[in-house]
C-alpha cells in the first residue's frame, strides 16, 4: 500500500494583504508516495485564494497540515486523485519496468 506524503511548508506570502501580514497566496507542493521501498515523487505550485469568510491564521501559526488542507481544497479532489495516480504508476514501473538499461562489459 502505497503511504503519501504531502509537503507545502514552502510558500509564497504577500507583505501585506487586506490588513493581514505575511498572507499565503501560494504553495510550493512536494508530493512523495513510497511502498516497498519503491518511491516516486512529484512538485508543483497550487494559488491558494484568501477567504476573507474564514479566520486569518498568522504565518507564525501555520502548519504543514494547514496548508496541505488549503492546497488540496483549492486542487479539488480530481487533481488530488491525478497527482497521487501519477505516483502509483510511477512506483508500479518501478516494480515491474518494461524497460531497462544495461551496459555491455568487455
Amino acid at each position: 500500500m502505497i503511504t503519501y506524503d504531502w509537503n507545502c511548508k514552502t510558500v509564497d506570502v504577500h507583505p501585506q494583504e487586506e490588513g493581514e501580514t505575511d498572507v499565503v497566496y501560494n504553495v510550493h507542493w512536494i508530493v512523495t508516495g513510497v511502498d516497498d521501498g519503491f518511491f516516486a515523487t512529484n512538485i508543483g505550485t497550487q494559488v491558494v485564494p484568501l477567504d476573507p469568510e474564514s479566520t486569518f491564521i498568522p504565518f507564525e501559526d501555520l502548519t504543514n497540515e494547514i496548508v496541505v488542507g488549503w492546497t488540496k481544497e483549492a486542487m479539488g479532489e480530481d487533481q488530488v486523485n491525478q497527482i497521487e495516480t501519477s505516483i502509483a504508476s510511477q512506483i508500479k514501473d518501478q516494480k515491474n519496468p518494461v524497460s531497462v538499461t544495461m551496459t555491455i562489459g568487455e
